[in-house]
């Protein structure tokens, strides 16, 4: 019993990290990376870096959500949001917001998040299972 609650606790964490990921990088996919691409120029990192969004807030939440290679996939989520953090809200790091939480709460879940499925893999419910980056 306990094994079975564990592998639906990280299906219920794959699902909720991948598809909130899903529906950030969603507006990426609509409206294109020209905030992100101007953001990397400010700060010296190529513009075609930019384009790596797709892979952070997309394609490796998809991985999350079926469960293949998820302990990949929330490693680029993980880097994602570290990068986020530090280039778009570099100065809200070590603030709080208006009403005492973290500035940064949200990033700091899809984190947080990712590296606890780093760390644990993706479960028996998952797509695959086998590799060492499941």
């Amino acid at each position: 019993m306990k094994n079975a609650q564990q592998n639906i606790g990280l299906l219920i964490l794959r699902l909720s990290i991948g598809g909130l990921m899903l529906l950030r990088g969603y507006d990426y996919l609509i409206h294109g990376v020209a905030s992100i691409a101007s953001l990397f120029k400010k700060t010296g990192i190529p513009e075609i870096m930019a384009y790596s969004v797709y892979l952070g807030e997309l394609i490796a939440p998809l991985l999350l959500i079926i469960g293949y290679r998820t302990r990949l996939a929330s490693l680029f989520i993980a880097a994602t949001m570290i990068v986020a953090s530090m280039l778009a809200h570099p100065n809200e790091i070590f603030k709080l917001g208006d009403y005492g939480s973290w500035a940064l709460e949200i990033n700091g879940l899809y984190l947080f998040g990712s590296l606890s499925i780093l760390l644990l893999g993706g479960g028996k419910l998952a797509l695959s299972s086998s590799s060492k980056w499941d």
